[in-house]
């Protein structure tokens, strides 16, 4: 990555991710969307190198998804997802309790990604996590036919408070809903997700499979897949394939994450997007490129 010239560019434009010269990606800097919906970051569309997108932004189904971002629905009691907050014993409830995650400044900033810094705000503005963002596309060696995407976060807290994330599930939901994290809403369609060891929603949802692969279709038939890396000790892979398409890394599957005062939760993830349907093979050889 180039550096930018002063680090602090504040363009409302979005940013675009290039790889052989061809954009990838664009990175929406200042969403324009309903306080309800909890605005933040967030890469949409996302494409294949064919140009088929694989992101889908603002659904009727769920409108607070936006393409790619890293969110959760709890953050010390803050609603940083968007839409309803599942509440213990009353179930979804809408809630006067959505921040919002803003820019704060370029770090480091060029065609093929950019290091950023964020806030992570309560309603009234307060700070509650300071986050560092790295995001960087490339070329996956020997392969004319994908891209990889990564993306590493860290959340840090102010030395004078310790910061609890959760989701439905630690606060109460059943049916293994403890979405929250790196969260990529899926284009429109019916896609398949399949690990290593297991085929389908039902079977991959809540694992802890090192990846997880999605086979989808564009909106002309295009086979399309996405493979999903880096999950750390004590995350789970959230993943829909019916309701709606989507796939999260989960912080808070089964339990709350805490952020201690003072310290900080690293996250990376590589994210591979493919021409073309993979197979459990080609995903292993694909992956094993990368060393």
């Amino acid at each position: 990555m180039a550096v930018s010239t002063n680090g602090t560019d504040e363009s409302a434009d979005p940013v675009t991710l290039a790889v052989h010269g061809r954009t990838v990606a664009e990175y929406v800097v200042w969403p324009d969307v309903d306080p309800r919906y909890s605005p933040r970051p967030y890469l949409h569309p996302v494409r294949t190198l064919a140009g088929v997108p694989v992101t889908d932004t603002l659904p009727e189904d769920h409108r607070w998804h936006l393409g790619v971002s890293v969110t959760m629905q709890d953050v010390a009691g803050t609603n940083l997802w968007g839409g309803r907050t599942y509440v213990r014993d009353a179930g979804y409830t809408w809630r006067d309790d959505h921040g919002r995650i803003t820019h704060d400044a370029w770090l480091d900033r060029g065609p093929a990604g950019f290091r950023q810094r964020l806030r992570w705000c309560d309603p009234t503005g307060a700070t509650l996590l300071t986050e560092e963002r790295v995001v960087a596309a490339g070329a996956v060696p020997g392969r004319s036919d994908a891209w990889c995407l990564d993306i590493a976060y860290e959340l840090s807290a102010g030395a004078d408070r310790e910061i609890s994330l959760g989701s439905p599930a630690t606060n109460g939901r059943p049916g293994g809903a403890g979405y929250g994290g790196f969260f990529w809403r899926l284009a429109p369609g019916s896609p398949f997700a399949f690990t290593s060891a297991a085929d389908g929603e039902d079977a991959v949802n809540g694992s802890t499979e090192p990846w997880v692969a999605v086979n989808g279709e564009g909106s002309a038939g295009e086979p399309y897949s996405v493979i999903f890396t880096g999950l750390s000790p004590g995350d789970h892979w959230f993943v829909r394939t019916g309701i709606y398409p989507g796939v999260c890394v989960a912080l808070a599957f089964e339990e709350p994450l805490s952020v201690p005062a003072g310290q900080t939760v690293r996250r990376r993830h590589r994210v591979l997007v493919v021409d073309g349907r993979s197979t459990r093979d080609g995903v292993v050889s694909t992956l094993a490129s990368f060393g």
